[in-house]
């Protein structure tokens, strides 16, 4: 069997297709998730399709002619009802790093920069001194970079409680934190409008709440008026967090997904064969 050049071609433009279009697709259900509007109208969606397939398998003309209509000007509705939900999606898409990523932190590096944050967290807590600490993932936090003081520093204890401290001009910002680095200061990040968050949670809950529903980040709140501290992440807040609790909870979701680990592994592996 002969497979000519053009035949080969046709099979990799195919291919790339296929890649395109689950890669699409893979982005908009991975962002979709923590939209909860989103996810309802997606699923809005799935049930006037699965009506659809119903009435014309079963021949139901009625609800298949009104079922037509809703599928053709339905999509006009949406985009203006949902505009807000379908920007979000859009900021989000691009916010991801497609075509890169941060470097991956060993588990010393890993645990160093708990062991730094955690330990300033003891002492903000027992100070009931307020502050936001968000730790960038995927998505980008190259927006709120921008707009706040730049630092770039190596992450420790102690420069995180003078940025927090009381009468420092930074301390009622929010501190972002790539990789190892305390990346910038006096951070503004939006407000969640969830009506669901309780009265009793101030500005610097929902400010973390809401950074964490636009993006994949880890925001990290103490508490000014009880010292209490919480992690929100996903638009979920976790409240009133022990110190250990606090501390397992960022290992957790700062270790890396298990292909970025055997890409590392590999690497390592590739570099140590080249020494030998």
């Amino acid at each position: 069997m002969n497979i000519t050049v053009d035949e080969i071609f046709e099979l990799f433009r195919k291919l790339i297709d296929v890649l395109l279009v689950w890669m699409i697709i893979y982005y908009i259900l991975k962002n979709l998730r923590r939209n909860v509007k989103m996810v309802l109208l997606f699923k809005g969606i799935l049930v006037i399709l699965v009506l659809k397939i119903i009435s014309d398998v079963l021949s139901l003309a009625t609800i298949g002619y009104l079922l037509d209509y809703v599928i053709m000007y339905g999509p006009l509705a949406l985009i203006v009802i949902f505009q807000p939900e379908i920007r979000n999606v859009l900021e989000q898409l691009g916010r991801s790093q497609l075509l890169g990523r941060h470097k991956i932190l060993t588990v010393d590096e890993r645990e160093k920069v708990v062991y730094e944050i955690v330990n300033a967290v003891d002492y903000l807590k027992k100070m009931r001194i307020g502050a936001l600490i968000v730790i960038e993932r995927d998505n980008s936090l190259l927006e709120y970079i921008e707009k706040s003081k730049k630092i770039y520093a190596d992450i420790s204890s102690d420069l995180l409680i003078s940025i927090f401290f009381p009468n420092n001009p930074l301390h009622d910002g929010g501190v972002i934190i790539q990789g190892d680095k305390i990346t910038s200061a006096g951070a503004v990040f939006p407000t969640s409008d969830n009506l669901k968050i309780s009265k009793r949670l101030g500005t610097r809950h929902r400010a973390a709440l809401g950074i964490s529903e636009d993006t994949d980040c880890i925001s990290l709140i103490v508490s000014e008026e009880t010292g209490r501290i919480s992690i929100a992440i996903g638009g979920t807040l976790h409240y009133n967090l022990t110190l250990d609790e606090f501390k397992l909870m960022i290992l957790e979701e700062l270790k890396p997904k298990k292909s970025l680990l055997l890409e590392d592994e590999e690497a390592s592996h590739e570099e140590n064969n080249t020494s030998n």
